[in-house]
């Protein structure tokens, strides 16, 4: 997946968020329970109705569960203001809004209800026309955060990704072997790690220009990622040279895999100007059984060296660090 593609992901989720909104309308009377799902619903948002304290809490924890909640203060179970205190501890990244209903007005209960984590209140018996007012709001402040989450994971992949490719550029794919290697450390996993390189890719570029060349990139780290498990990481290196990190891979594993990425890339034609030809890779490989945390620049210089005894051994072949050709 390119980095255009991937920007246009977070675009889709924000506006997948938007609408229909899921509010959670927490009251043990069976009438406000009517009054408050038909008002929701005419408003335009999803009603979950929660009976008490105990299932606004069940609710507001559910994966993809509601993120604007209007809570009754006095409830079976745990109460509004409880609940408010538990969804605040958790201090999530995804927002939640909380509105009180209360029959209390005296200021020192209002304060205490705004202090356990509430964002706003409103006092029973109340008007439709401020509840949706309030409930608008909330839903304001939400969709404003929901944006500005999406800015910065857009911000994040830009910062993390090679827009050509759509792979992890050179520091994020040197990051992400580091992390790997201090958990393979502390787990006591093997680690490998691939270098790969097009093979005469100058020529390319000199015959079908640097767009030509960008295609053929674009194209080979398609099928690179295609040949690698879901739990491997891929990143462009730099140039026309990638860069796998291959997580609980030993010798075996590595070489076996290596061989999978050569022949997909092999597999067949690429494209550029118009015209087909063959393009192959060469890969250098290298792994530790036991890793160090401290291992990421010896293991990429085993694998850069391993790569060029591929290349002068014939090209369009795996070489294992260590291991004569």
């Amino acid at each position: 997946m390119n980095l255009d593609r991937q920007l246009a992901n977070v675009a889709e989720r924000v506006l997948e968020a938007q609408s229909p909104m899921k509010v959670l309308a927490a009251e043990d009377n069976p009438v406000l329970q009517s009054m408050l799902r038909g008002l929701l619903a005419k408003w335009g948002y999803e009603a979950i109705i929660a009976r008490d304290g105990n299932e606004a809490w069940t609710a507001l924890q559910a994966e993809g569960g509601p993120r604007l909640a209007v809570l009754d203060w006095m409830m079976p179970g745990l109460d509004g203001v409880e609940v408010c205190r538990r969804v605040r501890a958790q201090n999530r990244e995804s927002y939640v809004y909380l509105i009180l209903l209360t029959g209390r007005t005296d200021s020192r209960d209002l304060v205490e209800g705004m202090e356990a984590g509430a964002d706003d209140y409103l006092t029973k018996p109340f008007e439709a026309h401020e509840l949706r007012v309030r409930v608008r709001a909330g839903r304001r402040v939400l969709d404003l955060q929901q944006e500005l989450l999406a800015a910065q994971e857009a911000l994040r992949i830009q910062a993390t990704h090679d827009h050509l490719t759509g792979l992890l550029n050179h520091g994020a794919i040197l990051e992400t072997l580091r992390k790997e290697l201090a958990r393979a450390s502390r787990e006591r996993q093997p680690v490998a790690l691939l270098m790969a390189d097009l093979d005469r890719f100058k020529s390319v570029n000199d015959t079908y220009g640097h767009q030509g060349g960008d295609a053929v990139l674009h194209e080979a780290a398609r099928r690179m990622k295609s040949a690698i498990r879901r739990y491997d990481s891929l990143g462009r290196y730099g140039g026309e040279e990638f860069l796998f990190v291959l997580p609980g891979s030993g010798e075996d594993d590595a070489f076996a895999l290596a061989e999978r990425i050569r022949e997909t890339v092999a597999a067949g034609p690429f494209t550029a100007g118009g015209r087909s030809f063959p393009q192959t890779c060469s890969i250098g490989a290298t792994h530790r059984a036991l890793p160090n945390a401290d291992d990421a620049e010896a293991l990429v210089h085993e694998a850069d060296m391993a790569l060029y005894a591929a290349k002068q051994a014939g090209r369009n072949r795996v070489t294992m660090a260590g291991v004569a050709v």
